[in-house]
């Protein structure tokens, strides 16, 4: 049945795509490529696997001499990438930025290697330990159907060494959120473009997940693909039916990395209700747009029972700041997080506040992320880099999940009560060139700018270890 009340789905266009033509036909490869990247990779094996079809694979467009993905590989550790390259938002209501080929354009960058960061660069960055052990289950829900998850993921997994996730071993689940079968993906139109287009966060999404726990059970939920990009009370409802059903299958954690507006309805009754669920961590991106001005958080970042995931700029030989894009502000609709000091709350004048924590968001130093999902184009974006709060609020799932200690979990309440050595504190960046925390009463200046202790960029500050999960 048709629950889109008549409105009319708006669609932003057929995003431009330029580039060679890829050749179909072949078997599939594995390029192997460690010599290329050696020195580069910061131990990950360097194997780039080639889409199902075969064929030929694109070079990324690069800086001036050498090897195009090693260079690249260099900005992404230097901060750098953004310099000469350019980003932009993945699907209208996901917190997902791609890399673009240059500054202006919409082309997603394409590499024929991973050149972002790998799971071994992020377990790194976190003090993570060396072996992953747990087998819960990571619930990841995004808008419509990607015909090439599984394929996709199975090659990102690959690339990195880590076991295999398919369907047929269980340890990668599909579904509906309604509980069911996934429907048929678009065809045309409308809404095959943008299921071309959120194919890259629901790839950013799992591959994220599957970095921070690589032997965790992976659970992707769609809700109807006119979620990801319209606002209002049928899209926040059929995330939370999402929930419930993520839930009910035996997830450990659920990680949402869209954002909508808030409202009477989903902020209170049922659907405040299918977001609490006591013992199942449950994250949201907090936004790529910066501080919100201190009235509306996201929803459903916003809410009480949810862990609001910020995010850093995250170089390999220097110390994290804030990214300046990372969402940050207060929910007025409720006094605290489950668990949030009073010492927090008082920068919302004793409300919700936002982030709870952080990690990798910035798309300068942002994740390899792979993705073949081209219904409406017909130009697989292959190898890419992706940032945004997306990629850190699914990471942070994984962690939990990963970590196991979720019986006490009720929103980020166990975040607040762990000590200060199970984070890194992030004392630098700002998030004002949207909105400035001086021109709004009762703001403090820590929900835009960080600094030693709790900030609404970086939350309480990005992961060590997995103690405080």
């Amino acid at each position: 049945m048709d629950r889109r009340r008549g409105r009319t789905a708006l669609r932003r266009g057929v995003r431009a795509v330029v580039g060679n033509r890829r050749a179909t036909g072949g078997a599939a490869v594995l390029l192997v490529v460690s010599a290329l990247l050696t020195g580069a990779l910061s131990g990950t094996q360097a194997v780039a696997a080639a889409p199902a079809g075969g064929g030929t694979v694109r070079t990324a467009a690069a800086a001036d001499g050498g090897d195009p993905v090693v260079r690249l590989r260099q900005e992404v550790r230097a901060g750098s990438l953004l310099d000469t390259h350019g980003a932009r938002a993945v699907c209208p209501r996901c917190a997902a930025q791609i890399v673009t080929e240059k500054k202006g354009s919409d082309t997603p960058l394409h590499a024929s290697a991973p050149a972002g960061y790998g799971p071994q660069d992020l377990a790194k960055a976190y003090g993570l330990p060396a072996k992953s052990k747990s087998t819960a289950t990571v619930a990841i829900i995004d808008a419509g159907v990607d015909a090439t998850l599984a394929s996709d993921l199975a090659a990102y997994r690959a690339a990195f060494g880590l076991p295999a996730c398919d369907t047929a071993s269980g340890c990668l689940t599909l579904k509906n959120y309604t509980g069911g079968k996934q429907p048929a993906p678009q065809k045309s139109g409308p809404g095959a473009a943008l299921e071309e287009d959120v194919a890259v966060e629901t790839s950013l999404d799992l591959d994220a997940a599957s970095a921070a726990c690589p032997t965790c059970h992976l659970l992707e939920i769609s809700v109807p693909w006119q979620d990801g990009e319209d606002d209002n009370d049928v899209s926040t409802g059929d995330f939370a039916k999402a929930v419930d059903t993520a839930v009910a299958a035996g997830a450990s954690a659920v990680s949402i990395s869209y954002g909508y507006t808030a409202d009477v309805t989903n902020t209170s009754g049922a659907l405040l209700k299918s977001l609490r669920h006591k013992g199942v961590a449950i994250t949201a991106s907090t936004g790529d747009s910066g501080f919100n001005g201190g009235i509306h958080q996201a929803w459903p970042s916003n809410l009480p029972s949810v862990t609001a995931v910020g995010g850093v700029t995250l170089p390999a030989d220097g110390p994290a700041t804030g990214w300046w894009a990372a969402g940050s502000g207060c929910e007025t609709d409720f006094t605290a997080a489950t668990g949030q000091p009073a010492a927090v709350t008082a920068a919302c004048g004793h409300h919700r506040a936002a982030a709870d924590v952080s990690a990798d968001a910035d798309p300068a130093t942002g994740l390899a992320v792979y993705d073949t999902y081209a219904p409406s184009s017909g130009e697989p974006v292959d190898w890419t880099i992706v940032g945004g709060t997306s990629a850190s609020a699914p990471y942070i799932a994984g962690l939990y999940a990963r970590a196991g200690h979720l019986s006490a979990v009720q929103g980020p309440n166990t975040l607040y009560q762990a000590p200060a050595s199970d984070f890194t504190d992030v004392t630098g960046g700002t998030n004002e060139d949207y909105r400035q925390c001086a021109d709004y009463p009762g703001i403090r200046a820590s929900l835009c700018t960080a600094g030693p202790g709790w900030d609404g960029l970086t939350g309480i500050g990005m992961p060590h270890g997995l103690g405080a999960f």
